[in-house]
């Protein structure tokens, strides 16, 4: 903020800040700021980046063991289980929501196997689906503004719905992967 307003062009600079920013603001105006260091996003380490993928394989991991540590049928009931369980808690955010009733079939019918891979989320699946079956018009972006400022304008608009939708089957979902997990080890 004081590199940004030391640089301002004009002889005249009004700068609106909160009163908690005025004091270092004032103990670095005019002060050399490297910006550049502060504009430069870091990269992720290895386990930023590898992070989802070793959850997954781990996950895959205990159907394995349950394998062969209790035989094919218990595996079949971890799978079975695990599939319960996700979909339950994915169609359960979907429906909160009341999402469309394909919306609610996509979440549930996505998240056994969305839970498993990093890359892909039940909650993208049911906005996905969702956007497709009641699409957003000109008239939810013309009125956005004016309705994320009330609970009733931030469900009748269908871009903010859309939004909440995804967020809401995401944590229903990773909610649902983390009641599931202690259920399936139980067959090990």
């Amino acid at each position: 903020l004081a590199h940004t307003i030391g640089h301002a062009a004009g002889a005249r600079i009004v700068a609106v800040v909160g009163a908690g920013h005025v004091p270092g603001i004032l103990k670095h105006l005019g002060e050399e700021i490297d910006i550049a260091a502060l504009n430069r996003i870091p990269e992720k380490g290895i386990w930023g980046r590898c992070a989802g993928w070793v959850f997954s394989l781990a996950i895959m991991g205990l159907f394995v063991a349950g394998f062969f540590s209790s035989g094919a049928q218990a595996s079949l009931k971890m799978l079975t289980w695990w599939a319960l369980i996700t979909a339950s808690f994915s169609g359960l955010g979907a429906l909160i929501l009341l999402a469309h009733p394909l919306t609610i079939a996509a979440s549930a019918l996505s998240a056994p196997i969305t839970t498993l891979h990093p890359l892909i989320a039940a909650g993208w699946v049911a906005g996905l689906a969702e956007a497709t079956l009641r699409k957003p018009q000109v008239k939810d972006f013309l009125a956005l503004s004016d309705d994320i400022i009330s609970v009733r304008g931030f469900f009748r608009n269908k871009i903010t719905r859309l939004l909440l939708l995804v967020a809401v089957v995401n944590l229903t979902t990773s909610i649902g992967t983390f009641v599931a997990i202690p259920v399936i080890m139980r067959f090990l």
